[in-house]
């Protein structure tokens, strides 16, 4: 494996999360099916963007930064996971929520103001968020807060360093265990979850077939984003490698983006029925509904890992849907 040196980075997570196989869809599915528990990085709710936060969050007190601001949906695990993590560090952290404000509070809502973020709602789509966290930027700047904004999804050249540490870290536990992958599902939207596991193996020459399955962006947006993500940190990591092929698949999202359907509820119904493990509505059940239709079409197969990205706190606000 080529010279490694990542950027530095806190321990706020509990690592290495388990590698398990699933031993019941394995044989309904008729293949070798394992996951991967990003569910349980931390205290935080778990998810996979604790991991992009060790690096984000490392940076921004190297900036020397009082307050950390980032976007995402109302229900975003990302926002969820930065208020818990921020307030565990002394860090003011506001979160900019695109979307009507709900009107319980309930899901990652109910622990953002549990962790004391500040809320702002921006109705008008991503646009608009992102023209309301600009603009809170610098009025926190002017009042001398010393702001930091973090990214969509954390998903920058400093938060995919986290992925390429977790392929690594599977890469540790698959061969401890003797097994190598086939295919490797994971869901995929602002692309720094993918960026990193694709450099990663890269970097370990893996054979695995990657499939992202999109919760919201089309193929053409996701392949653009994560061009340009990988090229930026290869970049700041002054590597020269080409990354592997991959698959990306926007077939599962349905009517968008954190709309929920009847597909995605039988999957995470499937996956607690069979498994005992909990899926969210968001990423990782539409993720797990296109690895299913996959696997039965056997347009994947032999020994398949699905990467569980987090996101359970999210299922408490869509009751009403099961």
């Amino acid at each position: 494996m080529r010279e490694l040196s990542l950027s530095p980075k806190l321990t706020l997570s509990t690592l290495p999360t388990p590698l398990e196989k699933l031993e019941t869809l394995s044989a309904e599915l008729g293949l070798e099916l394992y996951i991967k528990r990003d569910d349980l990085t931390s205290s935080a709710g778990g998810g996979n963007k604790v991991r992009k936060l060790e690096y984000l969050l490392a940076d921004a007190l190297y900036q020397g930064a009082k307050t950390v601001l980032t976007i995402g949906a109302v229900q975003s695990n990302h926002c969820r996971q930065t208020a818990l993590l921020g307030a565990k560090l002394g860090l003011q952290v506001h979160l900019v929520l695109v979307g009507q404000m709900p009107e319980q509070t309930q899901g990652n809502i109910l622990l953002d103001s549990l962790a004391g973020a500040h809320l702002h709602f921006a109705s008008g789509g991503r646009e608009t968020g992102e023209v309301v966290l600009s603009r809170l930027f610098e009025d926190l700047k002017a009042k001398g807060a010393a702001p930091y904004i973090i990214p969509y999804g954390g998903s920058n050249e400093i938060g995919a360093q986290g992925y390429i540490s977790a392929w690594m870290e599977l890469e540790k536990q698959s061969r401890e265990i003797g097994i190598d992958f086939d295919f490797l599902v994971l869901p995929v939207s602002s692309g720094g979850t993918m960026a990193g596991v694709l450099i990663g193996e890269a970097l370990t020459k893996a054979k695995v077939q990657t499939v992202g399955i999109s919760v919201g962006p089309t193929r053409e947006e996701l392949r653009l984003n994560l061009k340009t993500l990988i090229e930026s940190t290869l970049i700041r990591l002054g590597l020269d490698i080409e990354t592997p092929e991959f698959q990306l698949r926007d077939e599962f999202v349905g009517k968008g983006y954190a709309v929920f359907d009847e597909e995605t509820r039988t999957a995470i119904e499937t996956m607690a029925r069979k498994e005992g493990l909990l899926l969210d509505p968001v990423y990782t059940g539409k993720a797990f509904r296109g690895l299913l239709t996959l696997a039965r079409r056997k347009e994947i197969g032999g020994r398949v890992l699905f990467w569980h990205t987090g996101g359970l706190p999210a299922l408490y606000a869509y009751a009403s849907y099961f």
